[in-house]
């Protein structure tokens, strides 16, 4: 079994990747999401909405202002997950981590920490001074990975996200890139 971790370069490089990434992605994300998984949507996402998504991440990371890592294992798409630059002048400095997201059946064999590391790494690379991201409260899986990787809890918002009748805390972190 072969695993591999491409950025946008690579992936267009792969013809057939890339060809099958949009239909693949929205796969991921929409299994995720009916199984419970706090991506940012209620219900899954349509096809539509996921191609304008990463148009958008495309057009980011061509432009310096963003990087989507993707990976794959044995050319089956089995994780993505990507950062954003902030838009502000006076935050430029500064990237959003979001959408971690790696299959059920390919989750706990530190696929999500592998992604997550070089998504870290490119953001150093971009001079990304502090990289933020926000979870739903009750993710402790994802709150025990970037804990371990050095993310620092800076906020939490009492009941802010709500998926149908329930409620969540909103907690967000930050990784200070310059300390290191």
């Amino acid at each position: 079994m072969t695993l591999a971790v491409l950025d946008m370069t690579d992936l267009a490089a792969e013809a057939d990747l890339a060809r099958q990434f949009v239909p693949a992605a929205h796969r991921i994300l929409a299994e995720l999401v009916v199984g419970g998984a706090a991506l940012g949507w209620v219900e899954p996402p349509t096809p539509d909405e996921v191609t304008e998504l990463f148009d958008e991440v495309a057009a980011a990371s061509e432009d310096g202002n963003g990087a989507l890592r993707v990976v794959y294992l044995d050319r089956h798409l089995i994780g993505l997950g990507y950062w954003l630059r902030y838009s502000r002048p006076t935050h430029r400095h500064n990237a959003d981590l979001q959408k971690i997201a790696i299959t059920t059946a390919a989750q706990g064999r530190g696929i999500g920490r592998a992604l997550t590391t070089t998504l870290i790494d490119d953001a150093r690379r971009a001079d990304i001074e502090t990289l933020t991201l926000d979870i739903r409260g009750d993710n402790r899986n994802a709150r025990h990975l970037y804990e371990s990787l050095g993310f620092r809890e800076c906020g939490r918002v009492p009941n802010f996200v709500a998926v149908h009748e329930n409620r969540y805390d909103k907690v967000c972190y930050y990784l200070d890139l310059r300390a290191r």
